[in-house]
C-alpha cells in the first residue's frame, strides 16, 4: 500500500473508492452506534497519531473542534485518549465552526486537524472530519489508508508507556483566533457600521463566533439559536430552516439574514425581502464582482453537478467558465487546487473563497456578499436578481432497500433517458445517491416546473421497480 501523510496531497484524478466507514465528508453515523462508537474514536485517534506523527521529528500535534452535540464530549475524549495512547499531543478547541478548526491547525503548526460534528443532520448523529497540516480535507487516498489502519493496527507498533504517552490542552483563546482570522477577510476600508443583521447559528457549533464576528465589524446584530442545550443543534432553524431568520429579517427590517449549519461551514442568505438566496445565487453574484475586479482566476468558477443550470448560463454570459465537480465540497476543493481557481461553492451554501480559507466558511461567504452589498450601496435583493435567473428545478429522496449500482437498475435507467431526451438542452436529469444517507437522489431542472415535478415521480417509481 502507497505510504501517504497528512502534509499536503499531490491532487489528480479521483481514484475509485474502497473506503467504508469514510463518506463525502468524513465519517457519520448514529452515536453510539457503529460506527460512531467511542471504541471507533479511539481507534481512529490512535491511528491518526501515527500518520501524521510518521517521519516528523516532533511527537504529532493534532487539534481537536466540535459542534454542540451532546454526544461530541463522548467521541472527543475517546479519539483524544487515542491519540495521547501514541505519544501525541493534543490541543481542544470546545465548540468551534468546522472552518475554524482548519484555519487553527494551519496557523497553529499542527499535524492535523479534527472535527467532531455530523453538520446538517439531526442531533442524535455525529461525525468526524479530519483535515490535513495544511488545512485541506484528506484525499480518498490517504483516508482508504486510515480504514486500512484501523482495520489491522499491528503496524502502529508498540504502545507508548511512562513519559511517552501524550497529554492533552485546553485552546482557550480559539475562539478568538478565529474571530480575528474572520475579520480580517472583510475589506479594512469598509464598515458595517448602522447595518442591521440576523444571525441564526442553529444552537450549532458558530453560537459564540458568528455574532461576535458580525457585532465587532460594526453591525446591528439579532443573534438567533445561540442557546445550545446539546440536542436543539438544527432544530428549527439555522441553514436547514430558513424561515426562522426570514421572519426575524422581516420584522425587524433588517439588511441580510445569515442562515448557518450545525457546523457553521455553510450559510444560506436571506435578502431584505425574505427571499433565500442560495449558493448558486451567492457564487453568481461573487463572481461577477472577482471578475469585474480581476481577482477570478481563470475565469473559473467550480461547483456540484447539482447546481442549477441557470447559475451555468448566468456564468456563460459573462465568459466565465463553470468547472462541476461530484457533490461534496471536498470535490470542489480539490478541482479548485487542481485547476488553481480561486472561487467555488454548492447550492447548498459551502462557499469556498480560496484567497482566504481552505473550505467551506458560512461566515466568511456571509462577509463577501455585505462587502459586495457595502461597495455597490445595492440591496441584496437587487444584487441576487442580476446575478442569474434559475431554471426550476425540483430533487425528490427515495429511501430503497438497499445500496444498488445505478448501472444495475434498468427500469430507472430507461425512465431517465427517456426524460432526459425529452428534455433535450432545455434540462438536466441527475440521479445519484447520497453520500451520507440511504437514499437515492432524483433530481430534474426543466423549463416547466410542474412537468418536471411529475416526471420525478415517475422516476422515483420506477426505482423503485428496481427492487
Amino acid at each position: 500500500m502507497k505510504r501517504l501523510t497528512l502534509d499536503p496531497p499531490s491532487l489528480g484524478p479521483q481514484s475509485v473508492s474502497r473506503r467504508h466507514l469514510f463518506g463525502t465528508d468524513g465519517i457519520r453515523g448514529v452515536a453510539n452506534q457503529p460506527p460512531m462508537t467511542p471504541e471507533l474514536a479511539l481507534q481512529l485517534g490512535r491511528v491518526l497519531a501515527y500518520v501524521a506523527g510518521r517521519g516528523k521529528k516532533h511527537d504529532p500535534r493534532i487539534i481537536i473542534g466540535k459542534d454542540t452535540r451532546l454526544s461530541g464530549y463522548m467521541i472527543e475524549t475517546a479519539i483524544a485518549a487515542g491519540i495521547c495512547s501514541m505519544g501525541g499531543r493534543v490541543m481542544l478547541c470546545g465548540p468551534l465552526p468546522t472552518p475554524a478548526v482548519a484555519h487553527l491547525t494551519v496557523s497553529m503548526r499542527t499535524d492535523a486537524g479534527i472535527v467532531i460534528s455530523a453538520s446538517h443532520n439531526p442531533y442524535a448523529d455525529n461525525g468526524i472530519k479530519i483535515f490535513g497540516s495544511d488545512g485541506f480535507k484528506l484525499p480518498d487516498e490517504a483516508e482508504e489508508e486510515i480504514e486500512a489502519l484501523i482495520a489491522n493496527d499491528e503496524r502502529l507498533g508498540p504502545r507508548k508507556t511512562g513519559t511517552e504517552i501524550g497529554r492533552a490542552m485546553k485552546l482557550d483563546d480559539a475562539l478568538g483566533r478565529y474571530v480575528a482570522f474572520a475579520k480580517n477577510t472583510f475589506p479594512r476600508e469598509l464598515s458595517l457600521e448602522g447595518v442591521r443583521l440576523v444571525v441564526d447559528a442553529a444552537h450549532g457549533a458558530a453560537y459564540k463566533a458568528a455574532p461576535l464576528v458580525f457585532s465587532e465589524l460594526g453591525a446591528s446584530v439579532t443573534s438567533l439559536g445561540v442557546k445550545p442545550n446539546g440536542v436543539n443543534i438544527n432544530h428549527e432553524g439555522g441553514a436547514l430552516h430558513p424561515n426562522v431568520a426570514r421572519a426575524e429579517v422581516l420584522r425587524r427590517g433588517a439588511a441580510m439574514g445569515i442562515a448557518l449549519d450545525g457546523d457553521a461551514d455553510r450559510v444560506i442568505i436571506i435578502d431584505e425581502k425574505g427571499e433565500v438566496v442560495d449558493g448558486d445565487v451567492v457564487m453568481a453574484m461573487c463572481a461577477q464582482r472577482m471578475l469585474s475586479d480581476g481577482e477570478l482566476k481563470k475565469n473559473t468558477v467550480v461547483a456540484t453537478v447539482m447546481s442549477n443550470l441557470g447559475l451555468e448560463r448566468a456564468l456563460a454570459k459573462l465568459g466565465v467558465k463553470l468547472v462541476r465537480t461530484s457533490v461534496g465540497d471536498r470535490y470542489v476543493v480539490e478541482a479548485m487546487r487542481a485547476g488553481n481557481f480561486n472561487l467555488g461553492g454548492e447550492q447548498s451554501g459551502h462557499l469556498i473563497f480560496l484567497d482566504h480559507t481552505s473550505t467551506g466558511d458560512g461566515v466568511i461567504g456571509a462577509l463577501q456578499v455585505l462587502a459586495l452589498m457595502m461597495r455597490t450601496g445595492k440591496p441584496v435583493s437587487e444584487l441576487a436578481k442580476a446575478a442569474m435567473t434559475r431554471v426550476p428545478q425540483t430533487l425528490e429522496n427515495v429511501t430503497l432497500p438497499s445500496r444498488k449500482p445505478l448501472e444495475e437498475m434498468p427500469h430507472l435507467s430507461a425512465a431517465s433517458a427517456a426524460v432526459q431526451g425529452k428534455l433535450g438542452g432545455e434540462g438536466r436529469v441527475l440521479v445519484r445517491w447520497s453520500g451520507t444517507e440511504p437514499k437515492l437522489r432524483i433530481m430534474i431542472e426543466g423549463p416547466d416546473h410542474d412537468q418536471i415535478v411529475a416526471w420525478s415521480h415517475e422516476l422515483a417509481d420506477a426505482a423503485k421497480n428496481d427492487f
